[in-house]
């Protein structure tokens, strides 16, 4: 496969800061009735990024402390839209609700990793609520080795997703990057704009937040006021 070019954005230029204030400033007024739980939240994050710098436990226990941690954080906060967040033993994958077996969606992430989660929560705060409704969201995917015509169809959809994903995971002071997942591509790859795009596509949520999907600044609030300390010292 050939590479694709050098000009990836440093995605960790990116104000996130600035976003962060502008949520923190309306924080009373979206997240105000889980304050209480978002207290111990803030506390079990910050204890996790301790050890994570006095090196106390592997990455691994940390990783899986964040997942948990995360899945809490989630479920709290849309525990009134009949949907949880879960571990996925193997590909992510969008269940919707089920009616007659008292079900709630899940939203289930691949192997249990903190950026998959990421990625999936990205993809429901973008779709609507027909598509909420659907396996999957009902969208098309082609596994790795597809060909240029699906790889471009696939990095189309992606830009809005992977933007959202890179504003969670700033906001939470992990680094980003983004995947066009095509590994095995036998294609000419270098002229692909995607990371670029995406790029654009953050830049332009954080310049604007009243574009962010309600669900996704939602989240972006939570995150901003219980990461709050960590990221300033990052």
């Amino acid at each position: 496969m050939l590479t694709s070019n050098d000009t990836t954005p440093n995605f960790i230029d990116l104000p996130i800061k600035k976003l962060q204030k502008v949520l923190l400033q309306q924080a009373n007024t979206s997240i105000s009735q889980q304050h209480e739980q978002l207290i111990q939240l803030k506390q079990q994050w910050q204890h996790t990024i301790e050890i994570q710098r006095h090196a106390q436990v592997s990455l691994e226990s940390i990783e899986a402390q964040q997942v948990e941690w995360l899945i809490t954080l989630f479920n709290l906060l849309f525990a009134d839209q009949n949907v949880i967040l879960a571990r996925g033993l193997h590909e992510p994958e969008y269940f919707p609700a089920e009616a007659d077996k008292q079900q709630p969606a899940r939203i289930e992430f691949a192997h249990g990793f903190f950026q998959s989660a990421l990625h999936e929560i990205s993809h429901w705060s973008i779709a609507g609520a027909h598509r909420r409704t659907l396996p999957d969201f009902g969208y098309w995917y082609a596994p790795d080795g597809r060909t240029e015509a699906q790889q471009h169809a696939f990095e189309k959809v992606e830009i809005k997703p992977q933007a959202i994903e890179c504003l969670f995971s700033l906001m939470c002071g992990r680094r980003f990057n983004v995947s066009q997942d095509n590994l095995h591509a036998n294609f000419d790859t270098s002229q692909s704009t995607f990371a670029v795009d995406v790029f654009a596509q953050t830049k332009h949520y954080i310049q604007h937040p009243e574009t962010i999907p309600k669900d996704a600044r939602t989240l972006l609030t939570a995150l901003a006021y219980v990461c709050h300390d960590t990221l300033t010292e990052s």
